[in-house]
């Protein structure tokens, strides 16, 4: 079930069957990024994070996923809905604790999208861990481009 509502310079468009959240930010001003996803199991990190999306205005577009298995077929399905990947999140921050497929088994399952979706997505590991292992598994993989401990601040935006 889809459902939208405008709120202020916000669209947001909810897709309740898939658990996805579109939030099209109307501000003005040239953004650092077209879109960008937010992939986190607990929904109040992901609206702290999106509140600080758009307090830096990096994105025109922020896609938000409760699920890691949702975030994939989002990927898949925006792909063939778009031309030439137009509409897909340039950058993904990723949780790495979440229920039914952590963030390394994302990755995994990543690794076998198409190379259009691979080679123009970087992923950020944004996370509460502080296992040193998460760390240094993060650090092997070559979608990895940073790892950001919670909580999402200006300064680590900024960074990007």
């Amino acid at each position: 079930m889809l459902k939208s509502l405008s709120v202020g310079h916000l669209f947001l468009k909810l897709d309740l069957h898939y658990g996805t959240i579109f939030i099209h930010n109307k501000m003005e001003g040239k953004k650092k990024y077209k879109a960008v996803m937010l992939i986190d199991d607990n929904e109040i990190d992901n609206l702290i994070n999106q509140k600080m999306l758009e307090a830096s205005n990096i994105a025109e577009t922020i896609f938000m996923h409760t699920g890691a298995k949702g975030a994939l077929e989002f990927l898949k399905n925006i792909e063939k809905l778009s031309a030439n990947g137009v509409g897909l999140p340039e950058v993904i921050f990723l949780d790495i604790d979440m229920p039914l497929m952590d963030g390394f088994q994302f990755l995994d399952e990543f690794d076998k999208l198409s190379d259009y979706i691979k080679n123009n997505i970087s992923i950020i590991m944004l996370t509460s861990s502080i296992n040193p292992q998460d760390l240094s598994k993060a650090k092997k993989s070559h979608f990895v481009k940073k790892y950001i401990n919670k909580p999402l601040t200006q300064d680590a935006l900024e960074k990007l």
